[in-house]
């Protein structure tokens, strides 16, 4: 069962911690190139608060984007702005999210995100967790994968591996961490099974797009392509389903 009071404590826990680095940086900092290609960290932190508002949104029953082409043109706008801008607005939207989440409400109701996927609103607060914590790294300021709470590294690979289960493009995989932990996806390929083995936060990058694998230990077959983030756009039922995890909602 998930606990959205859990994760709604760690998405403001992980919140503080990057809002903390991000105010030791410099306004020539804020526009220079995150990890993500053609976004800037003003891209970067723009999007975090539009996406606390558009979480907001879908908690309310609202459309999470008024369309994909305002999401982007938003971004667009708010990238250039000085670092005490997008402070206070990834400060100020985060609070709008707490609210929200803080609401008396059915947990167990479904709710739509974006192209179609739905989810149950307990699944919402976790996937507010994964923004922050993934983008965060994305900025590039000194917080990796690495880094990231062991907690929410085990239920992103979770997700990520339920993501691609059956999925017609991944052979059968088996994932294992250098811990023992385990779990296995795909299988809807011709191939494998395939083995893959590999510290946590490498497994997590090259399932989040972050990495490309080449960390990994792979036998049994090379190393599965794993499909784009925007091309997968199928329905879900739960915060197990169908959208790539840290893709940028």
């Amino acid at each position: 069962m998930i606990d959205h009071a859990h994760d709604l404590a760690s998405v403001q826990t992980a919140t503080e911690r990057l809002l903390t680095a991000v105010g030791a940086l410099d306004n020539a900092a804020v526009t220079q190139s995150s990890r993500l290609p053609g976004w800037t960290r003003g891209h970067v932190l723009t999007h975090l608060a539009r996406n606390a508002d558009a979480l907001v949104n879908v908690l309310a029953g609202r459309p999470m984007y008024a369309s994909g082409e305002a999401r982007d043109a938003d971004i667009e706008q708010g990238a250039p702005r000085a670092l005490d801008a997008q402070l206070a607005d990834v400060r100020e939207s985060a609070e709008r999210f707490r609210r929200a989440g803080a609401a008396p409400a059915d947990w167990s109701r479904t709710v739509e995100l974006r192209n179609g996927v739905t989810d149950r609103a307990a699944g919402v607060p976790f996937r507010r967790w994964a923004e922050v914590e993934l983008h965060h790294v994305d900025l590039g300021i000194g917080y990796e994968l690495e880094d990231l709470p062991a907690e929410f590294t085990e239920r992103e690979i979770d997700f990520l591996a339920r993501r691609f289960a059956g999925h017609r493009d991944v052979p059968a995989t088996s994932l294992t961490a250098d811990d023992g932990r385990s779990w296995s996806t795909g299988g809807g390929a011709e191939g494998g099974p395939v083995m893959v083995e590999g510290a946590a936060a490498d497994l997590l990058g090259w399932l989040a797009g972050r990495r490309d694998g080449s960390g990994l230990r792979v036998k049994g077959g090379a190393l599965p392509v794993l499909p784009p983030l925007e091309r997968e756009r199928r329905r879900s039922r739960s915060s197990g389903g169908d959208d790539r995890a840290g893709l940028p909602l």
